[in-house]
């Protein structure tokens, strides 16, 4: 018979059910909260676990600012769509306008890592800047060079015709004055000839244009904007900066010693990764490789003009993986010695690049 409960009572076998249920209820609890804490400390772990995924190999700074080239990928560029930098992911703060310009961003520390011309890199070190090369970006060879051009009637035919006459050049201080002076020196001008050749900054794009309508006497061109204004035609080479020095790499990528010393895996990383895109590119037919180029530029959505990829031919790089060789920076320190810069004569070698973080340095074969 159903007992109900009374003021003041609590029908016994109604009382133990509810124990029983409580104690379940209890059990239940306990349960769910184990749950929780076990599911917890499972996503803690697994987060760390991710973590120290990322920090793979002990990888310090996962984020690496640098700056880039319109209408054009750079090879870190390609090794982060290789897949060959990751965990690193680069961050694009902007176009270089320059070399020079790249690496003393670097230097300063508003970006990461810069690159220019050899010689240009000797000169900011010798001015006290405490950066260092780790690999070769761009070089020369018989497929890509850069070109001094002049129109097809022009007069000019040696050195010693640019005397008072004017050369147009992507910046001063870099790779084309270095070549242009080389070539003056070799045709025999003195000193104060050569000081008589105007030498004229210009953006790349604008030089075939400048030199069509007589601005300037003399284009240096390379790469893609040689070739279209090749195909264009009315142009003649007067030299190339391939004639003069053969095959070799002549620029290349710098971080400061700070940078290296404070991450050296991520350094490691980002030369191990560069090298192989470079050896990618090497490689691969040149139609796979422009291909690549195109799909990076669609991708990365910078509204610009990528037209000009279909004239890429080859890596201009000498030493494999970028290896940087010796007398790559050898030859324009001497140069800048011979023309009285004893800042520069006084650099060792060794303060300028190291090879330690490339993984083909042993492989490199002349």
């Amino acid at each position: 018979m159903v007992q109900f409960e009374s003021k003041g009572y609590i029908n016994a076998r109604t009382a133990g059910k509810r124990k029983h249920m409580r104690g379940r209820a209890l059990h239940v609890l306990i349960a769910v909260m184990s749950a929780a804490l076990l599911t917890a400390g499972c996503s803690h772990d697994s987060k760390a676990a991710s973590a120290s995924s990322d920090k793979e190999g002990g990888i310090e700074t996962l984020e690496l600012r640098y700056q880039g080239s319109t209408g054009a990928v750079t090879y870190p560029e390609l090794a982060e769509d290789l897949g060959y930098l990751a965990p690193i992911k680069l961050k694009w703060i902007g176009n270089t306008t320059s070399g020079p310009q790249d690496i003393q961003t670097a230097a300063t520390g508003q970006s990461d890592f810069g690159g220019a011309f050899n010689g240009a890199i000797i000169k900011l070190i010798s001015a006290g800047a405490p950066i260092k090369s780790v690999i070769s970006y761009y070089g020369m060879d018989e497929l890509s060079y850069s070109g001094y051009y002049v129109l097809e009637e022009s007069p000019i035919k040696s050195a010693k015709d640019l005397i008072g006459k004017k050369v147009g050049m992507n910046t001063l201080g870099a790779h084309a004055e270095f070549v242009l002076k080389e070539y003056l020196q070799r045709g025999g001008l003195t000193e104060e000839e050569i000081k008589q050749v105007t030498l004229v900054a210009l953006p790349p794009v604008n030089t075939e244009q400048s030199l069509r309508a007589n601005q300037i006497d003399v284009a240096v061109l390379g790469g893609i904007l040689r070739d279209r204004a090749l195909d264009r035609g009315g142009v003649r080479q007067l030299f190339s900066d391939y004639e003069l020095f053969g095959a070799q790499s002549a620029g290349t990528i710098v971080f400061t010693n700070q940078f290296i010393k404070e991450n050296p895996n991520t350094v490691n990383k980002f030369v191990e990764a560069t090298a192989k895109a470079i050896e990618w590119a090497r490689t691969q037919p040149k139609e796979t490789v422009i291909k690549r180029y195109e799909e990076i530029i669609k991708k990365r959505g910078r509204q610009e003009d990528g037209s000009n990829l279909k004239y890429w031919k080859s890596t201009s790089i000498a030493g494999k993986g970028g290896t940087i060789r010796e007398e790559e920076f050898e030859i324009w320190r001497k140069w800048l010695e011979t023309s009285g810069d004893e800042k520069a004569s006084n650099v060792k070698i060794e303060d300028l690049y190291t090879n330690e973080f490339n993984p083909f340095k042993d492989e490199d074969k002349k």
